[in-house]
């Protein structure tokens, strides 16, 4: 009996883990209007063209824009990426996040990535990515200006709470805004609460067995 208990209380346990660990989030601004100031299309709200998203509890900055035509090719996903003609686009998630921040980007000058731990650029820098000018390298047409994707990522401590994607003004794209991981992309792996309980389910069946055969 005390071994069943043992074995219960382990899986009641890897339970509550599997529960309490989320996935990634990741940002692949499908369904965006082309042109649009994101605005709340990730936070519950809308973009500027009245596009409703999924709520994220990720707000953007007026200067980020969502962006579906253009000189912009071989996308990591879908049609649509992230853009800004002005300023820097400022990207703040007041719940915060931790592990890692990532995404693709594709880029024809430098610019400077920052993650800060305070909402709208402030607070504790906990992580920069510099990003170079890659965007026509290797692209098989030569009229494309923007073909070539690189992801790039970050690991901090702490927890994040605003991006500032500085400089590269109408120079720089970006797609698949990963958060809680340095992959881009990265949806993880995690096993679901549902799958762990029917492993819970199946021990305890199987040591009722063993005590009837047992007895």
């Amino acid at each position: 009996m005390k071994l069943l208990k043992t074995a219960v209380t382990a899986l009641v346990v890897s339970v509550s883990i599997s529960t309490a660990q989320a996935a990634p989030i990741v940002l692949d601004f499908e369904g965006a209007g082309d042109g649009a100031r994101i605005l709340e299309f990730y936070n519950g709200g809308t973009d500027s063209y009245g596009n409703f998203g999924s709520s994220k509890g990720v707000s953007f900055g007026p200067n980020a824009l969502s962006l579906t035509t253009g000189n912009f090719n071989d996308n990591p996903s879908g049609r649509t990426i992230m853009f800004f003609l002005s300023g820097s686009a400022m990207l703040n998630y007041a719940a915060g996040f931790t592990t890692g921040f990532s995404f693709y980007y594709s880029s024809s000058t430098s610019a400077l990535i920052n993650i800060w731990d305070g909402l709208n650029g402030t607070g504790n820098l906990l992580a920069s990515l510099n990003l170079a000018a890659q965007s026509s390298l290797n692209c098989a047409n030569p009229n494309t200006t923007y073909c070539n994707w690189t992801a790039v990522g970050a690991n901090f401590l702490g927890t994040a709470r605003s991006i500032d994607f500085g400089g590269g003004v109408n120079a720089i794209g970006y797609d698949d805004i990963t958060f809680g991981s340095a992959t881009a992309g990265d949806t993880g792996n995690e096993v679901s609460a549902p799958a762990t309980l029917g492993l819970l389910g199946l021990a305890m069946t199987g040591f009722a067995f063993r005590r009837r055969r047992q007895a």
